[in-house]
Formats: structure tokens, sequence, C-alpha cells
């Protein structure tokens, strides 16, 4: 029995010739990953809440790809369509899963997300997750013995070697074991960002984009092409 949630990619839409409608475009893209939602307490119901958002493409990951074969164009044209890229996932090992891991490798591709060609310059990247730890554990006196902060660097700068900015994550610890009210709360706070997105208060505080530029020569030169027999 399949155990994942229904794979949706909302598409972009567009008004019919003459119709006098404006086209509804989807500004949102939420990439979602989880190994199994059937035992997600906090995770399934944060991905039917962006899916109940029209302005919102939604893709669950293990259910798309589910032999690990990432479409990157299809991929690459709905992160060009969006404004904020959403990352929903439960931490696994201190990092996400790895077929989203897997995605960012093949997606955020040389000359086209970095380097040369920055096509996500000025998007915004938000981290949406929880843990099984408690809050308490993510301290020097606690058994992940780091603040969660700590381990959100590679987050930070994977936004910043594109172009874009990293806004504060939306964390939930302890979702083993959170109170339903808790969890309830923490849905409704993802539900009412997406709507209110992008009139965050925090938003206007934030620096812009940083500027991480790569030289040329830190990348493989191209291989060269076999000439003809």
């Amino acid at each position: 029995m399949n155990t994942a949630l229904e794979p949706k990619a909302v598409e972009p839409t567009l008004a019919a010739p003459g119709s006098g409608t404006t086209a509804a475009v989807a500004d949102i893209y939420v990439v979602a990953a989880h190994p199994n939602w059937r035992e997600s307490r906090v995770n399934r119901r944060l991905f039917e809440a962006a899916r109940a958002q029209a302005r919102c493409a939604v893709t669950d990951l293990f259910a798309t790809y589910t032999d690990y074969s990432i479409d990157v164009p299809t991929e690459q044209a709905r992160l060009s369509a969006a404004q904020l890229v959403v990352l929903l996932h439960p931490v696994h090992w201190y990092g996400m899963p790895a077929l989203l891991k897997l995605w960012v490798d093949e997606v955020l591709t040389w000359g086209w997300a970095y380097g040369p060609g920055r096509a996500l310059a000025g998007k915004d990247l938000w981290l949406v997750t929880s843990t099984g730890g408690t809050q308490h554990s993510y301290q020097p006196d606690g058994y992940n013995r780091y603040a969660f902060d700590a381990f959100l660097p590679p987050y930070d700068q994977t936004a910043a070697l594109c172009g874009m900015r990293f806004v504060p994550p939306l964390v939930l610890h302890g979702a083993h074991h959170a109170e339903p009210q808790a969890v309830q709360a923490h849905v409704q706070t993802f539900a009412d960002r997406l709507q209110q997105y992008p009139h965050w208060p925090e938003l206007a505080q934030l620096h812009g984009c940083a500027d991480c530029e790569v030289p040329t020569l830190d990348r493989p030169a191209a291989e060269p092409q076999a000439s003809a027999p």
C-alpha cells in the first residue's frame, strides 16, 4: 500500500484570451519531503494546509520521484515562477531528508541557480520544519549540544549563494509529543503566513540578498567535446 499523499503540483494558470479575468499565478512553491506521511503528526497537516492555498504550487518529492529521478526542467520552471520557496520537512540527522538533498544537488545547478546565472536572485527561501527533540534538547546542556540555529548555516548559505534571502524559519520542536493544540496553532501560523506573504513585518528588517560571486576557476572546466570518428 502506498502510504504517501497524492502529489499535487499546482501550476500557474493563465486566463483565457478575452476573458477579462486576471491570471492566477502560483507565486509560492512548497517543496515537501517526508518519507512516511502516515506517521507524520505535523508535516502532513502542514502539507495539506499548503495544498489548500490557491497561490501555492506544492510538490511531494517522495510521491513524485519514487525512483529518485528528479525532473530538473520542471522543478526549475516552478522555482522561476515563485517568489517564495518553502522547504517543508522534518529534521533528519540535523538536516534535510536525503531526497530533498538530492533535489538541491540536481536542481540548483551551476550557471542557473548560482555562478554566472542566478535565476533565483531576489527571491525568498523559507524553512518550515519540525524536530523530534524538544527545544531544551537544542541547548548546550541538552543532548543535541547546540542551539538549533547552529544547524541552519547550510540553508542560509545555499540561499546566499543563489542570491536569495533566508527568512526566519518556522520550527516546531518536540513534534512526537506536542499537544494537539500546539500542533493546530503551528499549522494555523503556517497557513496565515502563506496567505500574508510578502507582508511579514520581519522582512522589512532583513538585509538584501547576499552577494556571493563564485569565480569561474572554482568550478571544473567543461569536458571537451569528443571528436567525430
